[in-house]
C-alpha cells in the first residue's frame, strides 16, 4: 500500500507543487493518460474551490492531502479547516453552458468514480475515489 501526505498554505502559487505531488504519486498505477491527468485537475479544482468557499481567498491556512493506494483504489482525501459548504448546498452548472467558472464539480465528478464530502467539527474533509479496473 503506497501512502503519501503533503500539507500545504491556502496560496494559490502552492498548486503547481501539489499537482507535481499528485501525478508523481499516480506514476505505476494503471491509468490510462487522460484519466491520470483529470484526476489531477480535480484535485486542483477541489483545492481552488476550498481557497475560494471555504478560505474565502485567505492564502495562509492549512490544506491536507493524503493519497492512498489501496489493493482496488486510489483515495485522496483533501482536508480544510474553514467554512463549511454542504454538499446539496454547492452548484456546479451545465456542462454545455458557455459561460466561464461553475464547471469544477463536473470536473471532479467526471474524473473520480466516489465523492464523499464528511464534515467535521471544523472543517470537511473531501475523500475522492478512483477505481482500479
Amino acid at each position: 500500500m503506497k501512502k503519501k501526505t503533503v500539507e500545504f498554505s491556502s496560496h494559490t502559487g502552492n498548486l503547481a507543487l501539489m499537482r507535481n505531488c499528485v501525478r508523481e504519486f499516480l506514476n505505476g498505477y494503471p491509468f490510462s493518460e487522460k484519466e491520470r491527468l483529470l484526476m489531477v485537475l480535480g484535485v486542483d479544482e477541489a483545492c481552488t474551490n476550498i481557497i475560494r468557499y471555504a478560505y474565502r481567498l485567505r492564502d495562509d491556512q492549512l490544506i491536507a492531502l493524503s493519497m492512498e493506494g489501496l489493493r482496488k483504489c486510489v483515495r485522496m482525501r483533501l482536508r480544510d479547516y474553514g467554512e463549511q459548504v454542504r454538499p446539496h448546498e454547492m452548484k456546479g452548472r451545465s456542462h454545455d453552458m458557455i459561460k466561464p467558472g461553475g464547471l469544477g464539480l463536473y470536473l471532479i465528478r467526471n474524473a473520480f468514480d466516489e465523492i464523499d464530502y464528511v464534515l467535521k467539527r471544523c472543517g470537511t474533509e473531501l475523500v475522492l475515489t478512483k477505481n482500479l479496473e
